[in-house]
């Protein structure tokens, strides 16, 4: 094994390809709580509908920080999820808005249920509608003419 292959092995064994977090020190117990606030609003990068706070992932941790970072310099709550909008859309939000896009996909489910729930109805009611009116009465049918004759000749091959 090379010198280069073997420091690789050890590089990616050891866990030096993680990427490293600030860990930057916490604010004042205020400022703190209003970044635990707004990072429980933000979704972690890297896993599935975890908020920032509450995530252990390095990814997560870094942008605890960033969130830390962005309160220290004086910014908004609004300017802080605008920071991360920007850099990772709407989807970065836990709790997004429910307008253009991200409306079709709040509200599209609903009407195609609504629009199927109507459509049965209205499949049901004419099925009911047509079981309910009585077909017309289909008069018996009539022995051909000269049945008599056709049976009384079966009759007399079966009495031989």
């Amino acid at each position: 094994m090379t010198a280069t292959a073997l420091g690789l092995t050890l590089a990616l064994v050891s866990g030096d390809y993680a990427p490293t977090q600030a860990g930057s020190a916490p604010l004042s117990p205020e400022l703190e709580a209003r970044v635990q606030r707004v990072g429980k609003e933000l979704r972690c990068a890297v896993c599935q509908g975890v908020a920032i706070t509450d995530s252990p992932a390095s990814m997560a941790r870094a942008q605890l920080d960033m969130v830390r970072q962005l309160v220290r310099e004086g910014k908004s709550d609004e300017e802080i999820r605008a920071y991360f909008v920007a850099r990772y859309d709407e989807w970065v939000l836990l709790d997004p808005k429910t307008e253009g896009t991200s409306g079709l996909v709040w509200f599209l489910p609903v009407a195609v249920a609504a629009l199927g729930a109507l459509g049965g109805a209205w499949y049901v009611r004419q099925n009911r509608a047509g079981k309910v009116a009585a077909p017309a009465a289909v008069p018996p049918a009539s022995p051909p003419a000269g049945g008599d004759a056709f049976l009384d000749a079966i009759r007399s091959e079966l009495d031989r």
